[in-house]
């Protein structure tokens, strides 16, 4: 089956990324998100941009980047509910519980609609590049059917097996990618404390072999003191590091370094804070935030 026409909704850092990616693969792409002014350089870029989800189901297949485990049920089965028709192909790269998708893929699969799990790791800049690596799960005939689809966000595509496992591995990388900066934030902080620069530590530890390349995306925000636009938003970090702290309780496993880590998420949340980047953590301190 030749897949040409591909739907996206949620046009954020990553899901504005992806389109893009596909528009530069050669899918006709129409588009849809809440904010409209997000969409207009997509319209540009050669998306057709609609005014509801409904419109953006018009397609073969549905792409999904949505912040969080409400968004994707209000949109699926209130914004898509009459669109959901057997054969259709949901791709949800937002970033939920495995129990969550479980289910949901269970729901779908009742009305006849296919969801694919395509867990992205990367940051917008790889997204719109077609350079993030993709996590996928569901039904391997499901997934294959849109292999051209999601070798256009990756290169690198790797099936992992039923619903719910690639969002596993998903909040898996977010627990680190969380601990790391309010690690890195910490370190800021100790040496700033010790009259030592910001840039010289930051600088110092790009030159070791602490370096990492997500670390060193994060600490260019830390460098210029600016967090927004986001990356990876604050809200949306806290929010992966509850689900995989829930998540682990439920099977039984304790995760004392991610749990205290959201709460220093929650602490910025509370702050009005939520839009920056993650990487502001590194400016929380005690009860107040730096501007």
């Amino acid at each position: 089956m030749t897949l040409s026409r591909i739907g996206v909704i949620g046009l954020g850092m990553m899901g504005g990324g992806m389109a893009r990616a596909l528009l530069a693969a050669g899918f006709e792409v129409t588009a849809y998100n809440r904010t409209a002014a997000k969409a207009a350089p997509l319209a540009e870029a050669g998306a057709r941009i609609v005014t509801s989800p409904a419109e953006a189901a018009d397609a073969d297949v549905v792409l999904l980047s949505l912040a969080d485990e409400a968004a994707v049920t209000q949109v699926v089965f209130e914004g898509l509910a009459t669109r959901l028709r057997p054969g259709l192909t949901i791709v949800d790269t937002s970033t939920v519980s495995p129990a969550f998708a479980r289910d949901i893929t269970e729901r779908l699969d009742a009305l006849g609609v296919r969801r694919v799990e395509a867990c992205v790791i990367g940051n917008p800049k790889m997204a719109a590049s077609g350079g993030l690596r993709v996590f996928v799960a569901g039904e391997r005939a499901w997934a294959d059917e849109v292999a051209g689809v999601l070798s256009a966000l990756g290169k690198d595509v790797r099936y992992l097996g039923g619903p719910g496992s690639a969002g596993v591995l998903k909040l898996a990388f977010n627990l680190l990618l969380g601990v790391q900066t309010a690690g890195l934030a910490e370190a800021v902080a100790f040496a700033e404390s010790m009259g030592v620069e910001r840039d010289l530590l930051l600088d110092a530890v790009d030159n070791s072999g602490w370096r990492s390349p997500v670390l060193a995306f994060r600490a260019d925000f830390m460098r210029r003191r600016a967090y927004r636009p986001a990356a990876f938003r604050t809200a949306l970090m806290h929010k992966d590091l509850r689900l995989a702290t829930t998540e682990a309780e439920r099977h039984g496993a304790s995760l004392p370094l991610t749990s205290r880590t959201a709460e220093r998420f929650e602490e910025l949340l509370s702050l009005g804070r939520g839009d920056d980047d993650a990487s502001s953590v590194v400016e929380l301190t005690g009860a107040a935030v730096r501007p």
